[in-house]
């Protein structure tokens, strides 16, 4: 298997239904690039729980080569459009988008692994 790409979805404090929102955006992101591409893209819309909240994550990879280099600022310029939309609009965008054949993928909710190698603790030693 491939590795893909992992980019965070970050949302505006106070959204009514986040969850609702991340999936919306990472699902309509895999849609859109799949269909600029032209090619098929498998992807997960992660809710990863720490032990200070949570976030989201969107992982991407195509089923049978390694991604090329253009993908990622593909995929920013869409994300950064989609960005712009209401949570209204994501609903109508998304019900739009599966009348034309996403078929969403479920909003998974994994747990994140303390990387302590990585934590304040060693700077603060140091």
């Amino acid at each position: 298997m491939h590795r893909g790409l992992e980019v965070g979805i970050y949302l505006r404090p106070g959204l009514g239904d986040d969850n609702f929102v991340a999936a919306a955006l990472g699902n309509l992101a895999g849609f859109e690039l799949q269909a600029e591409r032209n090619e098929p893209l498998e992807w997960q819309v992660l809710r990863v729980e720490g032990s200070a909240g949570h976030h989201y994550r969107l992982v991407l990879r195509h089923p049978e080569r390694i991604l090329d280099l253009g993908f990622q600022s593909q995929l920013e310029t869409i994300l950064h459009r989609l960005s712009d939309e209401s949570v209204d609009d994501l609903r109508e965008r998304l019900r739009r988008a599966e009348a034309g054949g996403l078929r969403p993928v479920k909003l998974r909710t994994v747990r994140a692994e303390v990387d302590y190698w990585r934590d304040d603790f060693w700077n603060w030693l140091g």
